[in-house]
């Protein structure tokens, strides 16, 4: 078959899909890197993609004739430099700002009910424009009602995790009700994922959250992996390592990242290791338990925040790294353990959630310790600083394991496949009653339609590292959610 006739082919086969992300920015966690890089892939294998998203809006990459994004606004609560601001008089439209302003001023995050309702306005008044729609984990109340298509839903770890992390780290009541309250949305989507009748997750830690957690059926999630851009990541011999240099990509203000543990861990590291030093891909913290960890084992000088880095900056940070570190406490996948490993930068990380799945077996692709263990994190650390050739050898080895099982182009595939079982199965309505499963107690969490516009590339990274979410997943907490 020539090339001409498959890329004909491809066309004939190709889908219409609606990609959905209520928050979208790759700069503000890790549901933007998510819709940047599958709906990149989608459109080489040949279909047509329009991302609808809310602010902050998604950053898509450039030159991709089927590849549009089409803006969805909200009122935008919490910009910068205004976070949690009052919205003038003249910029509510209908029902549903009101809805979002009213949930703001009460202590609640209103987006993914929101955006829900105003993306099923939007598909019900352009039914027959899209083959399949994929809502990137808003979970919403609007999409339990008919989209015009077949829907598919990515939950990329459940959100009731980091809720628990919260209220487990949160001092005091009036603390512990703010939390309560900011995650109440968890409430309904807890309510909509038992009513999906196809939901894709990023490893099979989450898949098992899913199913214990918001009561979804097992049969009723399936896993596709999620990967690293391995062209970009990649190895290169000519960036020099710079000794001690650890690199880690972490928000201070979410626990479930871990950070305090490493930042102890490096005062331990320094004293047979003077060297060592870290880098952190985030926003320095002012105040909390990360900055206080700083000053008290006085790491001011060995310590420091980036924050804002291009692309290439970010890869060339790691591959100047002699270790790269993923302190967490939990994760849904961890996309900076499988970014560092496809640089071949040697990794220490935690066995928290599915980073072992990304990571591998201890010893083979990585070294892996307990989460929330600074003793084992600086043993860890200080047995790679002083052994290049297990540096060397890790590292080669967790850049094969990347290649092999977590590149963006299989996660696409993956994608397609269920696209097409959703299509084959018809319609687009939620499963009556939701599942016979029942969730346990969570633990350590007028519809004017924009016109779609072409991406312009963006010369800020699509890292979830820098951001305040993991991303994972996709938690946002009210102090990080207002940074992005």
């Amino acid at each position: 078959m020539t090339a001409e006739a498959r890329e004909a082919g491809a066309r004939e086969d190709s889908l219409r899909i609606a990609l959905l992300t209520y928050k979208g920015n790759p700069f503000c966690g890790g549901q933007g890197v998510y819709v940047r890089h599958l709906s990149r892939e989608l459109a080489r294998l040949g279909h047509r993609v329009e991302v609808i998203g809310s602010q902050p809006y998604p950053v898509l990459d450039e030159g991709y004739p089927g590849l549009t994004l089409t803006e969805l606004p909200s009122l935008d609560l919490y910009r910068q430099p205004d976070p949690f601001r009052t919205p003038g008089r003249d910029e509510y439209r209908d029902w549903i700002d009101a809805l979002e302003v009213g949930t703001m001023w009460t202590g609640g995050f209103p987006e993914p009910l929101t955006f829900s309702l105003r993306a099923r306005r939007m598909l019900r008044a352009r039914r027959g424009d899209f083959d399949v729609v994929h809502d990137n984990q808003t979970l919403g109340y609007g999409l339990l009602g008919d989209v015009g298509a077949p829907l598919v839903t990515t939950i990329h770890h459940p959100i009731t995790v980091d809720r628990q992390l919260e209220l487990d780290a949160a001092e005091g009541w009036q603390r512990r009700y703010s939390v309560r309250r900011w995650y109440a949305f968890t409430r309904m989507q807890k309510r909509v994922a038992r009513r999906l009748p196809s939901v894709l997750t990023v490893s099979g830690s989450s898949r098992q959250e899913i199913v214990d957690h918001l009561g979804v059926r097992p049969d009723r999630v399936h896993v596709v992996h999620i990967g690293a851009d391995t062209d970009l990541f990649a190895p290169n011999p000519a960036v020099p390592e710079v000794p001690g240099r650890i690199v880690t990509t972490s928000s201070a203000d979410v626990p479930l990242k871990g950070l305090v543990f490493l930042v102890e861990a490096l005062a331990k590291v320094r004293t047979e290791h003077p060297a060592a030093h870290l880098v952190v891909v985030g926003k320095r913290p002012e105040e909390g338990p990360v900055a206080q960890a700083v000053e008290r084992y006085g790491l001011d000088g060995a310590v420091e925040f980036v924050k804002g880095i291009s692309d290439a900056e970010l890869v060339d940070l790691l591959r100047s790294a002699e270790v790269a570190c993923v302190p967490s406490l939990y994760e849904g996948f961890s996309l900076p353990a499988a970014e560092a490993m496809a640089t071949g930068t040697p990794l220490v990380a935690t066995t928290g959630g599915a980073i072992p799945e990304v990571a591998g077996r201890d010893g083979e692709t990585c070294l892996a310790v307990p989460p929330g263990d600074a003793g084992a994190l600086a043993a860890g650390l200080g047995r790679l600083l002083g052994d290049a050739g297990l540096r060397a050898r890790l590292g080669e080895a967790g850049r094969e394991r990347v290649l092999a099982n977590f590149t963006w182009a299989r996660a696409a595939q993956g994608t397609v496949a269920r696209y097409r079982e959703a299509m084959a199965r018809g319609g687009s309505a939620p499963v009556p009653g939701g599942s016979a499963v029942g969730p346990r107690r969570s633990a350590p969490r007028t519809p004017d339609r924009s016109a779609p516009r072409t991406p312009g590339r963006s010369a800020a990274p699509a890292q979830v590292a820098a951001s305040a979410t993991p991303a994972s997943d996709t938690s946002v907490s009210p102090e990080s959610r207002a940074t992005c």
